[in-house]
């Protein structure tokens, strides 16, 4: 019997951590460790600020906005030195991404990936678990130096693939970059993540579909 998919699109744009691999934990962390290791307080809901920005605008932030005492420069050391490990050899994909994609790709739909975390953590990432060779375009947010909380990123990556925005799904954890992707035109698929949680019901409510498993897209 053939695979029906839940939301007709021609192209399907997914997230990387917390969508497509178990990375969340890690991410989390290495932001953490750098406001704990300079005694910074910071806000109950940091994770939902930084998640969309990517690791330039995250350390902008922390400099900036909270007051931490190092460059950006430095800041993205620390950032690097905590996760190029982690990313390259123990960073496994999330339950049932990996044949999600492999269906989507025999199907013939244009494929893509949108994250923030940089190319050197997440081109060897996809290679090491076989995904990389399957998507069509690969951008962070810093190929566009644009965040995943300004609507131009989407319309910007649709205009890539050459898909009419209405005809893109982005695929992804986040309620910043899920709000943001729907507003600029995108159908939005919510994907459960134990990171975020506390914004499982308003995920829920914006959605066009939600699912705790990436085959969940299909009937």
């Amino acid at each position: 019997m053939e695979v029906q998919i839940k939301i007709s699109a021609d192209a399907y744009i997914f997230d990387f951590d917390g969508t497509l691999v178990d990375s969340m934990p890690m991410w989390t962390g290495k932001m953490l460790s750098i406001l704990e290791e300079n005694k910074i307080k910071y806000p109950k809901d940091i994770i939902r600020t930084i998640t969309p920005l990517g690791d330039k605008k995250t350390a902008e932030y922390f400099v900036k906005q909270l007051g931490v005492p190092l460059s950006v420069e430095e800041i993205r050391k620390q950032m690097d030195e905590y996760a190029l490990y982690a990313y390259a050899h123990t960073i496994q994909a999330k339950e049932t991404a990996i044949e999600t994609i492999r269906t989507l790709r025999k199907k013939k739909y244009k494929l893509a990936i949108l994250t923030a975390s940089p190319h050197k953590m997440v081109d060897d990432c996809l290679k090491r678990l076989g995904l990389f060779d399957l998507f069509d375009k690969i951008w962070t947010s810093e190929d566009f130096n644009l965040t995943k909380v300004n609507p131009e990123i989407y319309r910007l990556a649709a205009n890539e693939i050459d898909v009419p925005i209405e005809k893109c799904v982005l695929a992804d954890d986040s309620i910043g970059a899920l709000k943001t992707a729907k507003k600029a035109g995108m159908k939005i698929i919510g994907v459960y993540d134990k990171s975020a949680e506390e914004y499982e019901d308003e995920i829920r409510e914006i959605s066009d579909l939600y699912v705790t498993r990436l085959k969940d897209i299909f009937f």
